[in-house]
């Protein structure tokens, strides 16, 4: 008798495959049969009119804090992931001295955007090595699996020290080879890659560049040669892409004998560079590497509110009025002080710093945010064009979006994969078969950002709401973020519907299924403040065949485990 049978549901089973409709049995956590009439199970689920999916597979998260003090994984276990893989960005949390949590802390908090005092509250850094980190990550079961990658950065400040983060220093040839061999022992230990960061975006909160922005070909390479040694391991990277920068990558890749992994996404910037890079993946793959661009589902945005870690009032004198009140007291204040709204609305900002720069160009391409959300607004609709129909200054009506909902209004600024106003370039990158899913950044940016959610947003946006133009197939979507995302990680045993893999599953009502509004909560440790997304019309999900959500509930149950690479 089996565990588990899924009737009459249509099954999308990750393969690219059309989709049918088909039951499925489950038994000992694993996918045992698919099919029809397929006899009795001790439970049973009618999922006529539902699809029957694998569970997400996300692999570019940032839970190497949150996993310690977490079981629930949320926002990403709210939007059907049953598999997340951080440590990406090269950024992280072992190797680690004591002596060096704060510098750690400090990087984790100006790259990711988690504030220090949760990290510093809600870790303990009872570890060093990131053998004893992934020991630690294993004590603990979870709503999902977890992986972790070896962060370049924490690496190589453990091995060089300060001079780490000096980028007029290079590590002695004594010091690379020691980079190498702890990173092979944390393959060999279970970490499933290595990743670093060579874009001027990741900062510190002290404003200083991410260690490994400068790291040049001799420490690649000795890191390179630890994972060939391995026989393990993915090397994962985000890259500003500049010249020369991709054959780097290639070059190291081709040292490791390993599988490389980049972000791709469009920078307003340099709107046409990420097609001249993903030139360069083809190219790679034609010469025999292994190599995919993770790519996202929608415009990558900034979420501005009253409560969030930036908006267009922030560098102005006016708001810091308002700024230290709880969010009743500073709506209240808002809505009653006339004079209060003048000064924001019309004084100049006091200051000029990199940040308020960004939030005076991102007007003109900020968006109301509102319930049914529109992640492809037109121009039109943006703020600048919608003040200026009415008369008023965009300032003004910022303020009014802000203060709709009792003052959990929110604003949206696409500031990447939206140079051109619509989702076309998104489109693309989707469709080509180099890419895999890979943006969603879930336990990251928690003040700015709740890409999280996008699991969810390709299904609805691409599969089923798009106006702006011609959406994408249901299989495709669901294969991008499932078979593809495991296989890129070598996670073989899922991420597909078939018999002898794992039951990692997803039951969706699609018609219902939806994103909500994104909102601030404060239940980090510390009291921190996050902004989360929940999700509408994921009816079951299931790991290892226990089943952790149940109509968008927890039920408490944790099968969820650390993967090991090595262990598949």
């Amino acid at each position: 008798m089996y565990d588990l049978i899924i009737r009459n549901g249509t099954v999308i089973d990750g393969s690219g495959d059309a989709s049918r409709c088909a039951d499925v049995a489950v038994k000992g956590g694993l996918i045992a049969e698919v099919g029809s009439k397929l006899g009795a199970a001790h439970r049973e689920i009618d999922a006529a009119g539902r699809l029957v999916m694998p569970g997400w597979v996300d692999i570019h998260t940032h839970y190497d804090g949150q996993a310690i003090w977490d079981s629930e994984l949320a926002p990403s276990s709210w939007h059907g992931a049953t598999t997340a893989v951080f440590g990406n960005c090269g950024v992280g949390f072992a190797p680690v001295r004591r002596d060096d949590v704060p510098y750690l802390i400090n990087l984790m908090e100006g790259v990711e955007d988690i504030p220090g005092t949760v990290l510093n509250e809600g870790l303990d850094f009872n570890w060093e090595s990131f053998p004893e980190y992934l020991d630690q990550l294993a004590a603990t079961s979870r709503t999902m699996d977890i992986g972790a990658q070896v962060p370049h950065a924490a690496l190589r400040f453990y091995v060089m020290g300060k001079r780490g983060a000096d980028h007029t220093e290079t590590p002695t040839p004594a010091e690379a080879e020691t980079m190498g061999r702890l990173l092979e022992e944390a393959l060999n230990a279970g970490a499933l890659g290595f990743s670093t960061s060579r874009t001027t975006k990741h900062r510190a909160a002290d404003g200083s560049p991410t260690p490994s922005l400068s790291a040049g070909d001799p420490e690649l390479h000795a890191l390179a040669k630890a994972m060939r040694r391995a026989g393990r391991g993915v090397m994962q990277v985000n890259s500003d892409f500049g010249p020369g920068e991709f054959e780097t990558l290639r070059s190291a890749a081709e040292v490791a004998g390993r599988p490389l992994s980049v972000l791709l996404l469009q920078s307003d910037k340099e709107p046409e560079l990420w097609r001249e890079t993903l030139g360069q993946i083809h190219s790679a793959r034609k010469a025999g590497l292994t190599v995919t661009g993770q790519v996202g589902s929608r415009g990558i945005g900034l979420l501005m509110g009253l409560e969030t870690s930036m908006h267009p009032f922030a560098a102005r004198a006016a708001w810091q009025e308002v700024a230290d009140l709880n969010p009743v007291e500073r709506v209240k204040r808002l809505r009653s002080d006339s004079d209060l709204r003048r000064r924001l609305i019309h004084e100049p900002p006091v200051r000029n710093d990199m940040i308020a720069q960004m939030i005076e160009a991102a007007l003109p391409k900020t968006f109301r945010l509102a319930e049914p959300l529109d992640y492809e607004p037109t121009p039109e609709s943006g703020l600048v064009a919608q003040a200026a129909q009415r008369g008023i200054a965009p300032l003004q009506l910022a303020l009014e979006w802000m203060l709709e909902n009792d003052g959990k209004g929110m604003l949206l600024y696409p500031f990447e994969n939206y140079a051109e106003g619509s989702l076309d370039v998104v489109r693309e990158m989707l469709l080509d078969e180099a890419t895999v899913c890979g943006l969603s950044d879930g336990g990251a940016h928690v003040g700015l950002i709740c890409d999280a959610s996008s699991p969810t947003t390709l299904l609805t946006h691409w599969g089923r709401d798009r106006q702006r133009g011609p959406g994408l197939p249901m299989e495709l979507l669901v294969k991008k973020q499932t078979r593809d995302t495991a296989l890129t990680y070598g996670l073989n045993d899922r991420g597909l519907i078939s018999p002898g893999l794992r039951a990692d599953l997803n039951i969706v009502d699609f018609d219902r299924l939806r994103v909500r509004l994104p909102e601030v909560v404060y239940d980090l440790p510390a009291g921190g403040k996050r902004v989360l997304q929940r999700a509408e019309g994921y009816d079951h999900t299931f790991v290892a065949g226990v089943e952790t959500f149940s109509g968008g509930a927890a039920t408490g149950e944790r099968p969820g485990r650390l993967i090991r690479s090595g262990s598949l």
